[in-house]
Formats: C-alpha cells, sequence, structure tokens
C-alpha cells in the first residue's frame, strides 16, 4: 500500500500492544462454527422466504442459491484468504488490487455493512423471547433489554477470540439440536405434498431473494481473522468447505420439517415462527426449547460477527488506513477500539425494523462483493505466479466465469431494493468517499498516528510469499 501514497510511514512500536504471535491461535474446529455463525447460526431468520414464496421456493432457493452465491464466495475466501493471511482481509485484497483508496472504500461499506447485520441479532433475540416475556416487545424495556445484551456480548468478545471460537462450538451444538428433536417428533406428521404449494402469482421476489441473500452470504468475513488463525493455508479452506456443509444443512432440514409437518398459513411464517411450529409439532417443550435455542444462536452470531468487525479495523489500522489506536490489542489480544466502535454502530442501528435491517445491509454487502470479484480476478491476471496456498483449480477465464452469476445476483438484489433503502445506502457509500480524504488530511497533519505494521509484506512484493508462515 506503500504504492500510490505520498506519506511517510513508520512501523508500529515494539511495547504498543501485545503481539499477535504471543496469543493462541484459532484451529479448525472453532473456525467452522465461527464461519457458521457469521454466516448462518441456524435456521432462525429463515421464515421470512416462506412469507415471501411459499414452501416450494423456499426449499428451492436453500438448495439452490448456495452454488449460485455462496460457492463462488466460499472459493475467492479460500484462495485470497489464502494469498494474504492476516488480519484486514477483505481490505487487504481490494488495496493490493485496485489501491489503497478503494482498499478504504471496502473497509467502510463491509464494516458498516457487518455493524448493520450486528444489530438484527439483538432484534431477533427479542422477536423469539417475546411471546414468553411479553414486556420486551415494546418502548424501555425492549432497549434496556439491547443495551444490556449488547454489553454482555461485548465483554465476551474483549476477553478473547479463542473463548469466542469455543464458545461457538458449544453455542452451535445447543441451538441445532432441538431442530433435530423436532424431525424425529415431526415424521408421523410429514405431508411431502406440502413441500410443493407454488403460487407464482403471489410472490414477494425483493423480500425472497434479500431473504436468501442475508442468510447465504458473510462467506468472506472470517478473512479478517486470518492473522488469528493457525496455519490458514491449509486450515481456512478446509473449514470453509465443512461450514457450507453444515449451514446448507441448517437450513433446509428445519425448513423441511416445518413446512411439512404444519398447514400452510403463509402469513403466519415470520421472524420468530420456528417457535410456534416447535409448539404445534412438539408442545410447550419443544417452543421454549426452540426460544432458548435462538437466543443461543444470536449470542454466537453477536460475537463471531463483533470479532471479524472488529479485527477488520485492526487490519485496516496495521496498513495504515486507520488511526494507530485501531491497531492496538488489550492484554487478552482484542481490538479494544475496534470492539467499542462496532458495539456503538449496533446500539445506534438496533432501532430499524428486521426487514428495513437486512435490506440495508445486502445494499452495502453488494457493493462491497463487487469489488472482491474484481480484485479476484485482477489478481489472478496481475499476480499469476503469487503465492496462493489454496487456487481454485481454474484458470483465469474460469475464475472470470465464475463470478458471472453472484454479479449477477448483485445487480438483481440492488435494482429491488427500496428508493428508501438505496438513498440511506447511497448516502453511505458517499461518506467512506469523504472519509478516506478526510483521514489523509490529518494524517499529513499529524493530528493523528498514523502506522504501518512493519511485521507485513508489501502488497506489491513480486513473490508475495507467505510460505514461511504456512
Amino acid at each position: 500500500m506503500r504504492e500510490g501514497s505520498d506519506a511517510e510511514y513508520v512501523g508500529l512500536e515494539d511495547g504498543v500492544s501485545p503481539k499477535s504471535e504471543n496469543f493462541s491461535k484459532v484451529s479448525i474446529v472453532p473456525l467452522v462454527f465461527l464461519i457458521f455463525y457469521e454466516v448462518s447460526g441456524g435456521p432462525f431468520g429463515v421464515e421470512d422466504s416462506v412469507l415471501a414464496a411459499g414452501p416450494f421456493l423456499a426449499l428451492l432457493g436453500f438448495v439452490l442459491f448456495p452454488f449460485i452465491w455462496s460457492v463462488p464466495e466460499a472459493l475467492v475466501t479460500a484462495e485470497l484468504g489464502t494469498m494474504f493471511p492476516e488480519n484486514g482481509g477483505y481490505v487487504v485484497w481490494v488495496s493490493s488490487a485496485l489501491g489503497p483508496f478503494w482498499g478504504f472504500q471496502q473497509g467502510w461499506m463491509k464494516w458498516l455493512s457487518g455493524v448493520i447485520d450486528n444489530a438484527l441479532y439483538p432484534v431477533l433475540f427479542l422477536d423469539y423471547v417475546k411471546s414468553a416475556v411479553p414486556i420486551l416487545e415494546y418502548g424501555l424495556p425492549r432497549m434496556v433489554a439491547i443495551l444490556v445484551l449488547t454489553a454482555a456480548l461485548t465483554y465476551m468478545n474483549y476477553r478473547g477470540l479463542t473463548i469466542v471460537g469455543w464458545a461457538a462450538i458449544l453455542l452451535g451444538v445447543f441451538s441445532l439440536l432441538p431442530f433435530l428433536c423436532m424431525g424425529v417428533v415431526a415424521i408421523p406428521k410429514l405431508k411431502p405434498s406440502r413441500w410443493f404449494v407454488l403460487d407464482l402469482r403471489n410472490v414477494n421476489w425483493a423480500l425472497y431473494l434479500n431473504t436468501l441473500f442475508w442468510n447465504l452470504n458473510y462467506w468472506d468475513s472470517i478473512s479478517t481473522l486470518a492473522g488469528e488463525v493457525e496455519n490458514p493455508g491449509r486450515t481456512l479452506p478446509k473449514a470453509l468447505f465443512y461450514a457450507l456443509i453444515l449451514v446448507v444443512l441448517g437450513y433446509f432440514f428445519p425448513l423441511s420439517i416445518g413446512t411439512g409437518a404444519v398447514p400452510l398459513n403463509r402469513d403466519e411464517w415470520r421472524d420468530g415462527y420456528f417457535s410456534d411450529v416447535g409448539k404445534i409439532i412438539g408442545g410447550v417443550w419443544l417452543r421454549f426449547w426452540i426460544q432458548v435455542a435462538s437466543a443461543v444462536s444470536n449470542m454466537g452470531m453477536f460475537v463471531a460477527e463483533m470479532s471479524s468487525d472488529s479485527f477488520q479495523l485492526l487490519g485496516m489500522a496495521e496498513r495504515g488506513m486507520l488511526p494507530e489506536c485501531f491497531a492496538r490489542r488489550s492484554r487478552h489480544g482484542t481490538p479494544v477500539v475496534g470492539i467499542m466502535f462496532s458495539a456503538s454502530g449496533v446500539v445506534l442501528l438496533s432501532w430499524l425494523s428486521f426487514q428495513e435491517i437486512v435490506a440495508a445491509e445486502n445494499f452495502l454487502y453488494c457493493f462491497g462483493m463487487i469489488m472482491e470479484f474484481i480484485a479476484f480476478v485482477k489478481l489472478r491476471i496481475d499476480h499469476p505466479a503469487a503465492s496462493r496456498p489454496y487456487k481454485v483449480p481454474v484458470g483465469t477465464g474460469g475464475a472470470i466465469l465464475m463470478c458471472v452469476a453472484p454479479t449477477l445476483l448483485i445487480m438483481v438484489v440492488l435494482a429491488l431494493a427500496s428508493f428508501k433503502v438505496m438513498g440511506l445506502s447511497l448516502f453511505a457509500v458517499l461518506i467512506g468517499l469523504v472519509l478516506q480524504p478526510c483521514l489523509k488530511y490529518t494524517e499529513k497533519k499529524r493530528w493523528l498516528r498514523f502506522s504501518v505494521s512493519s511485521d507485513l509484506p508489501d502488497f506489491h512484493s513480486t513473490a508475495h510469499d507467505y510460505r514461511a508462515i504456512n
């Protein structure tokens, strides 16, 4: 990133914060569940797909959509994440391919998208428990609950990524267990004909695509933690593969049980409805178990997303894109300033509705993904001999074709956005376009200190060889 910038950078001084190598690295099993929670967390939130399009299209979507979107995104993440195994992830990819200005824009849009996404989880949590605790549905009690939940989970992130990773395993197993039980109980009640209900005249395509897109994206988020992963060249691709299988099964199985064992009432299929499905199939005990599992799942998604967002800011600071304070670590190895910024954004955005949050998050995420696909292809063309511990087994032409279908899908999602969401999202993009020159100006005036870590290689070194650490 030193190319194309006249600024004088200095390395991060020893003693500024604990070094990353002093802390335990994340192994493959915790990494699988971190990816699982960054992408999914279980079937909570897929209910709107049935509301929007009915059982057949909902089930079909969760079979086909992973091949159109999830697999290409996971493959790009595996290749570029092992090519650049450092915190910052997709920011580093775009910076190396398109320059630091666009790298910053990528970081701004993806961080903001991640924070908006994280604001969903307190909302989903309360939507599932409000039937048991009605006071949490509106007003001051709801806001207090959001603040308390955010503070508690933020503290978990502060305590360290290893704790977050192993907590994700326990939370993941617990959140999926009630749906396995529901499947067993539902066997006598299943009517396969219910799966094939189709009414193309009554499909809300915008809600349908946004729900699929939101539930099956964010595979690239794990790249912002690549510097914390044990042997990323081997671990990251395997973890992405296992997580992809877990995510797809975690959606399709509960959705097929819920739509096959319960008489169809599309208007009831909204976020939180799986708890009612559990009551219909198994009774009050199963509804309660699903509600608790939802709470647990939302905790897992929150801490995984906040880890990704905060380490992204740390990675940007290590590359000199953000003030040096963002690169400082706590004694637990966590980026304190990044965590606090991400938590503040969650609190500010949690007043929005579920559908508004999903639509706004998707819109910003789409812009970032377009730049990632461009970076993927451009790095293949400009640096064909660069070290890639994992390389998608296609040539340059295949790499371009692999990005065509998801890019077309992005265009459809953008076109279906409401004017309100489009306006707010474009305003957020404009803020990023202004923010980067403002930060460069503060650096020039020495109002804030910026540094580039001396441990990181130059983006544009010919070899760009990470083999020594893999």
